[in-house]
């Protein structure tokens, strides 16, 4: 392309500040370095995640930044020592790197690398290096991506090819919380035909996991959530009861014992509150449980042993316990199948320029995701 080894001006919704409005600004895009890749973003969506690092955290680590963790793209140039994509490949980036090489890649247990943004850089959520650049000054890529920007610069071990037809505008939601909550269901809890299972929290993630439960055949999925708008989506995905923990005058743990003779076979927290992770862990049946914690939260919480004791298991996932880079290009074909869903997700359209709009949606329970059309 005409743009290769050319710093690239675009339009990119950057966040210079925590608990205040992102800024539509230019901003310059440098070219890929040895094993970068140079991405035009077509589409993106919003996830919470966003939402925690810009309106829940505690300090001015991480800023300035490009938020965005959940887009699509197509390829526009690649830096030296990339051999596996060229311009023009349809491509989703990723916040969990794949390398390959280390212990973790290597192992069929996990979905964790090494080479992750995550191990060295937690409090910044993103790399300290960095191609973008505004106003004279660096601005970061939260997660390793920054998606909210029309071009962006990734390791080449975050990057996913997908097939040429895929639609972008929809396959971009399985970058991150889609795949996390049906991944938490059929990977990380292993849910089993026949089982019972609760999921707590009917976010996308939430969303995710019913689904998941549903295609790994559960007979019976119990959906809890406090906004009950958001029962008949559930339903949608496979929910057979859905429940309102506010309105019962006893722990939601014990109406949940009651309904299923003592508790449930899988139970799935995503919502990333510690109340909720217990209620969750204390719905299990006692001797075979498995308790899942999806949602996200750097808060301390705590258990009873004696509810581990009896034989429950209690559990943690990273993104469904995907390996993305080797799991995505089937998920996106379970897509275009009819195997898996991402329409039903999607409930606003916005353009990039809405941005602050379609935050002030999620921050208010009013949709479950907003695709936002970064380049046209």
């Amino acid at each position: 392309m005409a743009t290769a080894g050319k710093v690239i001006k675009c339009r990119a919704a950057v966040a210079w500040k925590p608990n205040a409005p992102l800024v539509i600004e230019e901003i310059e895009v440098g070219p890929p370095q040895e094993g970068e890749i140079r991405i035009k973003i077509v589409a993106s969506s919003l996830c919470h995640t966003e939402l925690f690092h810009l309106f829940e955290g505690k300090d001015n680590r991480g800023f300035p930044t490009i938020l965005g963790h959940e887009g699509a793209g197509v390829v526009e140039s690649v830096g030296p020592g990339v051999a596996d994509f060229k311009p023009g490949d349809k491509v989703i980036p990723v916040s969990a790197a794949q390398c390959g090489e280390c212990r973790f890649c290597k192992s069929p247990k996990t979905n964790l690398c090494e080479r992750s943004w995550l191990n060295y850089h937690v409090d910044l959520m993103s790399y300290p290096t960095t191609r973008f650049t505004c106003r004279g000054q660096p601005i970061l890529q939260f997660t390793g991506t920054g998606t909210f920007s029309e071009y962006i610069v990734i390791r080449q071990m975050y990057v996913v090819k997908i097939a040429d037809d895929a639609p972008l505008d929809r396959v971009c939601l399985l970058g991150c919380g889609v795949s996390t909550g049906y991944g938490a269901a059929v990977n990380t809890a292993g849910v089993t035909p026949g089982s019972v299972c609760a999921v707590f929290g009917l976010g996308a993630v939430g969303l995710g996991a019913v689904m998941g439960c549903k295609n790994a055949g559960a007979s019976r999925i119990f959906a809890v959530d406090i906004n009950e708008k958001k029962f008949e989506k559930a339903k949608v995905f496979g929910a057979t009861d859905v429940l309102n923990p506010k309105a019962y005058d006893k722990p939601i743990s014990e109406v949940l014992a009651e309904l299923t003779n003592g508790g449930v076979d899988f139970s799935l927290e995503c919502v990333g509150n510690t109340e909720v992770s217990r209620a969750a862990l204390e719905s299990c049946v006692k001797g075979w449980g498995v308790s899942v914690l999806v949602g996200y939260t750097d808060a301390d919480f705590s258990a009873k042993p004696i509810q581990l004791i009896s034989g429950k298991t209690w559990k943690g996932t990273l993104l469904g316990g995907f390996k993305l880079k080797d799991s995505l290009p089937k998920l996106v074909n379970d897509y275009m199948t009819g195997k898996i869903m991402l329409d039903e997700f999607i409930t606003h359209k916005m353009d990039l320029e809405q941005i602050n709009d379609a935050i002030h949606l999620m921050k208010t329970g009013q949709c479950i995701r907003c695709i936002l059309t970064i380049s046209k």
